[in-house]
């Protein structure tokens, strides 16, 4: 069972994906990482990049992110995306994508948007996290204070990428962690 944690929405479950293609965040997890960014998700712009059922980006929303676009390559998620919004309340905030995550980047970067938060929970052993870590940064997609969250085998954390990124913090929950990465700007 998957639900919001905290927020307007505090104790809805939402629907998620049968079968182990997707992989909900843990609640342990997803209260760490909202506890490190809690003062920064009220009036947010924020990017679920890898969303599955939503899980994140709602759970912002229902925390108080004024926009959330939230994509996912599967169009079968995309529509549990689309159908959990509407539960919660939340459609008027949200915009669902259904894209790879560098079409994504490519079409948000050309639309001139940009976020406070982006959540990434790619799939650990695709080798794709640093490639889509550093596209959201090249890209601009990232405001000058923003903060990527990346989900992680907890043996997978990010490399840094001087001149592009730095990781900020990284936390360990058994066989998972997260890093919060920001821009780096020396």
């Amino acid at each position: 069972m998957v639900r919001i944690i905290s927020g307007t929405a505090r104790g809805r479950k939402i629907e998620t994906r049968e079968g182990m293609e997707t992989r909900p965040t843990l609640d342990r997890v997803k209260e760490a990482i909202f506890g490190s960014v809690q003062f920064s998700v009220p009036y947010a712009e924020v990017l679920d990049l890898f969303s599955g059922s939503g899980n994140l980006g709602l759970e912002a929303c229902s925390r108080g992110a004024k926009l959330a676009v939230l994509n996912d390559r599967d169009a079968q998620c995309t529509a549990i995306i689309r159908r959990n919004a509407e539960t919660l309340g939340f459609s008027d905030r949200v915009r669902v994508l259904n894209l790879d995550y560098a079409a994504a980047i490519d079409r948000l970067r050309s639309e001139g948007a940009s976020f406070d938060l982006a959540f990434l929970d790619p799939p650990y052993r695709e080798g794709i996290s640093e490639d889509a870590v550093r596209r959201l940064f090249e890209s601009g997609l990232i405001k000058p204070d923003g903060l990527v969250i990346l989900e992680h085998a907890a043996d997978l954390a990010p490399q840094e990428i001087e001149g592009v990124y730095r990781v900020r913090r990284s936390k360990k929950f058994g066989r998972c962690g997260y890093s919060l990465i920001e821009e780096d700007r020396e």
